[in-house]
């Protein structure tokens, strides 16, 4: 029996439930923006990884915090631990793959800093075991995955933890962009809420 042909309407219905779900989460991504601003406020970095298309990513969301796409925005430190090629290869080679941003994390990181791993599917062995030493660093970890969230969701590596409900890895990578670009810019609209990070309302 031949399958049915696939439609605009049943690429668009794939889309559809999965960006429902992160309506769904916006409590959970509001405690991501508001944890993430604070760590900025008191001076941290946020540092940025992942695999392949992730790694793409980890770079996108690092520019659009350093140099904001919208003028008048505050920049704010960030770093994709994807960028160094020579430093990657090097751990890679020496140390093994799991270890690519657990080392850059070790020598870079610092407990005010935050640390975002993006997973597509969640299973990602170096995106784990970073996150797992930053928040050994007392690093706040917030982790990017999809599908049911894998090994990272099952963990305690992350403190928050954002999942893009597909098994599509291209729905998920859609979603992802969708969710960075809401933690920018709600980061923003904390920092631009007087009182908001002061002690009293933070502590």
């Amino acid at each position: 029996m031949q399958d049915h042909p696939t439609t605009v309407v049943d690429l668009f219905e794939r889309r559809e439930a999965p960006l429902h779900r992160l309506a769904d989460d916006a409590g959970a991504i509001a405690d991501t923006c508001h944890a993430m601003a604070l760590r900025f406020h008191r001076g941290g970095t946020l540092r940025v990884f992942g695999n392949g298309a992730a790694s793409t990513d980890a770079q996108h969301v690092s520019v659009e915090f350093v140099h904001p796409v919208i003028v008048g925005k505050r920049a704010l430190p960030a770093v994709s631990l994807t960028a160094d090629v020579a430093t990657m290869t090097g751990i890679a080679y020496t140390t093994g793959l799991d270890e690519v941003f657990a080392h850059q994390l070790r020598q870079l990181g610092a407990a005010p800093d935050i640390a975002l791993g993006i997973s597509v599917d969640g299973r990602c062995g170096n995106v784990l075991r970073g996150l797992t030493v930053a928040r050994e660093l007392g690093m706040l970890t917030v982790a990017l995955v999809g599908g049911d969230g894998g090994s990272i969701a099952a963990t305690s590596a992350a403190d928050h933890v954002l999942v893009a409900q597909s098994d599509d890895p291209r729905v998920v990578k859609e979603v992802h962009v969708t969710t960075y670009h809401i933690l920018w810019e709600l980061v923003h609209v904390i920092f631009e809420q007087p009182g908001v990070l002061t002690p009293e309302v933070v502590a």
